[in-house]
């Protein structure tokens, strides 16, 4: 299969890595709008280098598209009507709008659009899914120390959406009320936020996303009947605290830790691998153009909640 990978920052990179080890896989070449960095990259991988991707639309069967999220529908379209399929960093788009014209693109052409969820494909994650049952309340930490990637878009779009796209695909049900704080510190947009989110079934989330700590953290925990789990995305670790009844009245119900057993792997190599064998076999992608749009459309609502909460208190933030 002869693929590319367009936008080679530091995310490029990594699907550019994985494209260049992986058997059966032509990395045909890499394209981005930064010659030095187009060219550096092709020579690691010995591979050829583009600056317009246009130039690769005739030469590849499936493409991984990292660029700024403000290109995503304008380049992803461009691929998805000539039939070739498109692995679309997150947030699938800027808007609900682009993000229908590129589910639209795929459905007319046949083509796979997955988007690039990746804690999705997290050994941990999918530990998780075996046990559980009724979730109450999620609690998410998402901390990282600052960089200068992805400023074009906010904490909300670059980290908390990772969050948002789990706890959906955990639940079986919608968002009714959502609460949410931002604030800017070393860029113009929210580089910190925190969501309170209630969904129509009771269960609550609470998630912080932070660009400016002083230590990574990629953490989800939850509680349901009986149950404390604490996943950990980082480590790809999940302990289960369960609730033991006593045998008698008498005596004191018991607290039973467990490791999940998690076969540990790179999540981004299982999403590509996943990726690529849906293009070949055209079966339905884990991460679709609805799954991305619905973690979009989640993301926009705690940022109108977060601009509503500037507003009131006189807060200068940019929005994208």
């Amino acid at each position: 299969m002869k693929v590319a990978v367009i936008g080679v920052g530091q995310m490029g990179r990594h699907h550019v890595r994985v494209y260049a080890a992986l058997d059966g896989v032509r990395l045909v070449g890499v394209c981005d709008i930064d010659r030095a960095r187009a060219d550096a990259v092709a020579a690691e991988y010995h591979t050829a280098a583009y600056y317009d991707h246009r130039q690769l639309l005739d030469r590849v069967d499936a493409v991984s598209v990292a660029v700024p999220t403000e290109s995503h529908a304008r380049i992803g379209c461009e691929f998805l009507q000539r039939g070739i399929s498109v692995l679309m960093e997150k947030p699938i788009s800027r808007t609900l709008d682009e993000a229908d014209t590129l589910i639209a693109a795929a459905e007319r052409s046949g083509a796979v659009l997955q988007v690039g969820h990746l804690e999705r494909f997290n050994p941990a994650v999918q530990a998780v899914r075996g046990i559980i049952t009724q979730p109450r309340f999620f609690e998410a930490h998402r901390l990282g120390v600052f960089s200068p990637r992805s400023l074009d878009i906010d904490a909300v779009m670059d980290l908390m959406i990772h969050d948002l796209d789990v706890i959906l695909s955990l639940l079986d049900t919608e968002a009714v009320q959502i609460s949410a704080v931002g604030i800017p510190v070393l860029s113009p947009r929210v580089d910190i936020a925190n969501a309170r989110i209630e969904f129509a079934d009771g269960c609550v989330a609470n998630l912080t996303a932070s660009r400016i700590s002083q230590e990574k953290v990629r953490k989800l925990r939850f509680f349901q009947p009986h149950d404390y789990v604490s996943l950990d995305y980082t480590r790809q670790e999940v302990e289960v605290f369960s609730l033991v009844p006593s045998a008698s009245s008498a005596t004191r119900p018991e607290i039973f830790r467990r490791l999940l057993p998690v076969e540990k792997r790179e999540p981004l190599r299982a999403q590509i691998e996943s990726f690529l064998h849906c293009v070949r076999e055209r079966t339905p992608p884990r991460v679709d153009g609805r799954q991305g749009r619905r973690a979009l459309a989640l993301a926009l609502r705690v940022m109108d909640k977060i601009r509503q909460h500037a507003e009131r208190v006189g807060m200068e933030l940019r929005f994208s």
